[in-house]
Parts: C-alpha cells; sequence; structure tokens
C-alpha cells in the first residue's frame, strides 16, 4: 500500500511525496480519443478538440491545487455541510378510496384495475 493510503491515513503535507503523484502531464488527441472509444462516445473533431483543451485545463487546476498547503485544514467527507432538508412526516387528511378512485378508467373494489405487464394476460410471455 502506498504510503499516502496507509493505516495513518494520508498525508497531508503541502508537498507531496515524490512517487506518489506525478507531475500532470498533458493530455493528447490521442488519449482523448482512446477515452472517448472506451466511453463508447461518438465524437466529433470539433468535440474531440474542445474536450481536449477542456481536460488539459482541469489537469491544469489539478496542478495549482497540489501546490497549496492543506497541513492545517482536516479532512472532510463533504465540502459544505449537509442537512436534512425534508420536513417531518405529519399526518394530514388525503383521499377517501372512493374519491381516488372516482376518475379511474376501471376499478376492481378499492383497486384500480391496469394491464397485466408481466404475463397472465393475453400475449402475455
Amino acid at each position: 500500500m502506498p504510503p499516502a493510503c496507509s493505516a495513518g491515513g494520508p498525508q497531508r503535507s503541502g508537498k507531496v511525496p515524490s512517487g506518489i503523484i506525478p507531475p500532470m502531464a498533458n493530455l493528447t488527441r490521442s488519449d482523448v480519443e482512446h477515452v472517448a472509444h472506451l466511453a463508447r462516445l461518438g465524437l466529433t473533431e470539433e468535440e474531440l478538440a474542445r474536450l481536449e483543451g477542456q481536460l488539459n485545463h482541469i489537469l491544469d487546476q489539478y496542478t495549482v491545487l497540489m501546490s497549496l498547503d492543506t497541513e492545517h485544514i482536516p479532512p472532510t467527507a463533504q465540502t459544505i455541510e449537509l442537512a436534512n432538508i425534508l420536513r417531518d412526516d405529519v399526518v394530514q387528511p388525503s383521499l377517501s378510496v372512493e374519491e381516488a378512485l372516482s376518475n379511474a378508467p376501471e376499478r376492481s373494489g378499492g383497486h384500480f384495475v391496469v394491464p397485466a405487464i408481466l404475463g397472465g394476460g393475453e400475449g402475455g410471455a
């Protein structure tokens, strides 16, 4: 296991230990074509050229981030605080069975009748 992933946790210095993450190299047109092929993307020449520039820009930005001193920044799993945005469940009045089924084209007792989709009907599997 590389030192950055050892049981003691990742090393958090501003400098990356040599040999763990090599310097970022620019992607070539061939690299982009290969990744597009693996992803089964049919890209035009214009899209390949644009994607090559965009991916290289992302790698350049990552290089900038690697140079920052993060020694005193605690590791985080989320970049923003997560909050429960859901409301509490509250019992409220609802439709009666009769109201819910009032516009159903077909019903049986207190249930909607729908066509069978998994066998059992005409032409079913």
